[in-house]
């Protein structure tokens, strides 16, 4: 892949999909609300140029009710990876209201997702709140591994603390500092 990397939304990953229509099914008769990343595709195994949409952020402090979701502005990301919104309609309303269209500004893709929250039920728009279709695509998505932890990883830990006492190495050392070093 060059230097230049295709923009295009291909499509969102089912494990994502998945994910957002179990949290709106969760969150009912409250609305759901997040925000889209996308990762290239290349980094997902795809042969393609494009971007899918990987991940959803929700941001801590979201005031949601029946009828809306709302976020701080100054909370909303404003990351190279940030493509756009989700939120939940409990009515079940695939359609963007007068308030969805004045958000939508911010991003290129925006998705509403409709109670019962099955998997047909959503519908992708474009920032002036037009249709547009997006693919469901099967790519494996890499685990976070920051919170990959171990019980076993802990006592490993502890055992070399209470061994050896704090250890100033980054990074993993061969009594196990990888843990620390997370959280400097």
């Amino acid at each position: 892949m060059g230097l230049f990397q295709s923009n295009e939304i291909l499509g969102i990953a089912g494990e994502t999909l998945a994910f957002v229509l179990s949290a709106a099914r969760e969150t009912h008769p409250n609305e759901y609300m997040g925000f889209l990343r996308a990762e290239q595709a290349s980094s997902l195994g795809l042969d393609r140029d494009g971007r899918v949409i990987t991940d959803v952020l929700v941001i801590p402090g979201t005031e949601s009710n029946t009828s809306s979701a709302k976020v701080k502005s100054i909370m909303q990301p404003n990351t190279v990876g940030s493509v756009g919104s989700i939120h939940s309609h409990p009515s079940g309303t695939l359609r963007p209201s007068n308030t969805d269209l004045q958000t939508f500004s911010k991003g290129e893709i925006h998705i509403i997702l409709g109670a019962p929250y099955g998997w047909n039920d959503w519908q992708a728009f474009d920032t002036d709140g037009e249709k547009i279709p997006l693919d469901v695509l099967n790519v494996e998505l890499q685990d976070e591994e920051f919170f990959d932890i171990t019980q076993e990883d802990i006592d490993r830990e502890l055992a070399a603390e209470r061994a050896d006492g704090p250890s100033d190495n980054e990074g993993e050392d061969s009594n196990g500092g990888w843990l620390r070093s997370l959280f400097r």
